[in-house]
């Protein structure tokens, strides 16, 4: 797949303006796998591949592979690092998984894994596994049917690896990363591409940090994942970029979410879920912006969205279900093509809008200081038509729609009340995006 959308979005993020955000999700791209090392002096080195299995089951605590192929399904059960000089490879015969990890404390360290089987069932993998402490650098896991997981993994580590899925459909791929019950783990600075989703399930306090997940289903897909943090990354060209399910106290900062196209693209989306923070998001191109189903449950545990650029949308924030409890505060919303749709002919008075810059905004600033002086309001025609008429949606963006509008406002009468107020928008925000 081409580079190109890619690439764009990022111009477009730079264009529309990010000043507060990220270094990865705006900078350098992070780790690819394997880098250019050699074995020190006195190193035990395997030989092939009966060497390596005889290593692992019993040898030293440090083992290194070389530059070459090694062709077997490995399984690790004691506490060993296995770190390879480049081209270090261990290929599986295409059944089952290749790397399998049962141990405390294992390192997997600066090799290639591949060739896995294709059993959905069992989830044949590139590396699996179980223990804690488990630290998985420099790995590029490729041609395999799932990426890299961790199940029943506490405290692990997954960073500057690079996951690449087979070429073949969406629907044919496993995950690339799968944690599951993998408490305190972090995944940092990798590199996930065709895969079908990255997820975090039934996992605490995760830390998802500087990685670029593209050309995939779910850029990183939380569920049960309570106290979890996702910062600095780029979702890019997923058909969802960050998705949120059944989870408390999640934190969403500093990251692109771009390119979810097609009717389901959404680029951040929220189910049932209590007490989230989203700040400093370029949230940029997609089908919809912004989704909340029912979030929060309870609308003591608030829902709040500041500092974040929602621009050049179809539609930046789609609504479903109870929308009590949502604060949107300091915001840019940019050149998005409709503002908001309320899931059952609702409005969105009940959510709590203040102090954000709307491009849409014909208000005055007649004593200076920064807030428009009158209410801005999203009363649109063609948004309460689309709502009543889920048909009329391919319609979105097109002349026929915006005569809508324009009829609506030489005949007030036709006018609708507000869906959408803002008492106190920003001219301009300082410091943030603008």
């Amino acid at each position: 797949m081409s580079p190109r959308p890619v690439l764009g979005l990022l111009a477009l993020v730079a264009s529309l303006g990010l000043t507060r955000g990220t270094s990865s999700a705006s900078g350098v791209m992070p780790g690819h796998g394997p880098i250019e090392i050699t074995s020190p002096p006195g190193a035990v080195v395997a030989a092939d591949e009966a060497d390596l299995v005889k290593l692992v089951a019993q040898g030293p605590e440090e083992i290194w592979l070389a530059a070459k192929t090694y062709k077997t399904n490995l399984e690790i059960k004691r506490r060993v690092t296995l770190r390879g000089m480049r081209g270090a490879t261990i290929e599986g015969p295409g059944h089952g998984t290749v790397v399998r990890i049962e141990a405390d404390g294992v390192v997997l360290d600066n090799l290639t894994v591949r060739g896995s089987g294709k059993n959905f069932v069992g989830e044949d993998a590139a590396v699996r596994a179980k223990g804690e402490g488990i630290v998985v650098r420099h790995v590029s896991a490729e041609d395999n049917l799932f990426g890299i997981a961790f199940e029943a993994c506490s405290k692990c580590i997954l960073e500057d690896s690079h996951v690449r899925g087979p070429d073949t459909h969406l629907s044919m791929r496993g995950d690339g990363v799968k944690l599951w019950e993998a408490h305190d783990s972090i995944v940092r600075r990798n590199h996930v591409e065709r895969v079908r989703d990255m997820v975090v399930w039934y996992s605490r306090r995760v830390v998802c940090e500087d990685n670029v997940v593209e050309h995939s289903r779910y850029g990183t897909h939380f569920m049960y994942a309570h106290d979890g943090i996702a910062r600095r990354s780029r979702l890019l060209d997923d058909v969802v970029g960050v998705f949120v399910m059944y989870s408390s106290r999640l934190h969403v900062e500093k990251n692109v979410l771009g390119g979810a196209h097609g009717a389901a693209g959404v680029g951040l989306g929220f189910k049932e879920s209590d007490g989230v923070v989203v700040t400093d998001n370029a949230i940029v191109g997609n089908t919809s912006g912004v989704y909340l189903d029912n979030t929060p449950r309870d609308p003591r545990e608030k829902v709040v969205f500041s500092g974040n650029l929602i621009g050049v949308n179809e539609l930046a924030l789609r609504v479903h279900g109870a929308n009590a409890g949502i604060m949107f505060v300091h915001n840019v919303f940019r050149q998005n093509a409709d503002l908001i749709e309320v899931d059952g002919n609702n409005d969105a008075t009940k959510l709590d809008f203040h102090e954000n810059q709307w491009s849409d905004y014909a208000g005055y600033d007649l004593d200076g200081n920064g807030i428009g002086d009158v209410p801005f309001t999203w009363d649109r025609l063609s948004t309460a038509v689309v709502q009543e008429s889920a048909s009329v949606r391919f319609f979105h963006g097109t002349v026929a729609l915006q005569m809508v509008d324009l009829v609506a406002k030489a005949f007030p009468l036709l006018a609708r009340k507000p869906i959408l107020v803002d008492p106190r928008p920003a001219m301009s925000l300082k410091g943030g995006p603008s």
